[in-house]
């Protein structure tokens, strides 16, 4: 039963994490992509779990910890970072 509440609880980790993610690419300055939310999930749960569902705190850690992030990660992190930094063509 222990294992079950714990996949539960993991479970409902995950759906406050992409809710979290949701809300913020509509409304925050950083907005994940989707391929960001599917490439680092993982590594925010294995980095970053105690920053969730803090999408700024989350950020942040993840920058923090670059190195250990997943190359899929990193790669899709840093270009959405990258795209947030460019002037908009407005």
């Amino acid at each position: 039963m222990t294992a079950f509440k714990s996949q539960v609880a993991k479970a409902g980790a995950a759906l406050a994490f992409a809710a979290a993610v949701s809300a913020l690419s509509s409304t925050a300055s950083f907005a994940f992509s989707a391929e960001a939310q599917q490439m680092c999930t993982g590594d925010a749960f294995r980095l970053c779990s105690d920053e969730i569902p803090d999408i700024p705190k989350i950020t942040a850690c993840m920058i923090k910890h670059r190195a250990q992030l997943s190359s899929g990660c990193r790669v899709v992190l840093d270009r959405d970072l990258a795209a947030q930094r460019r002037p908009s063509a407005d």
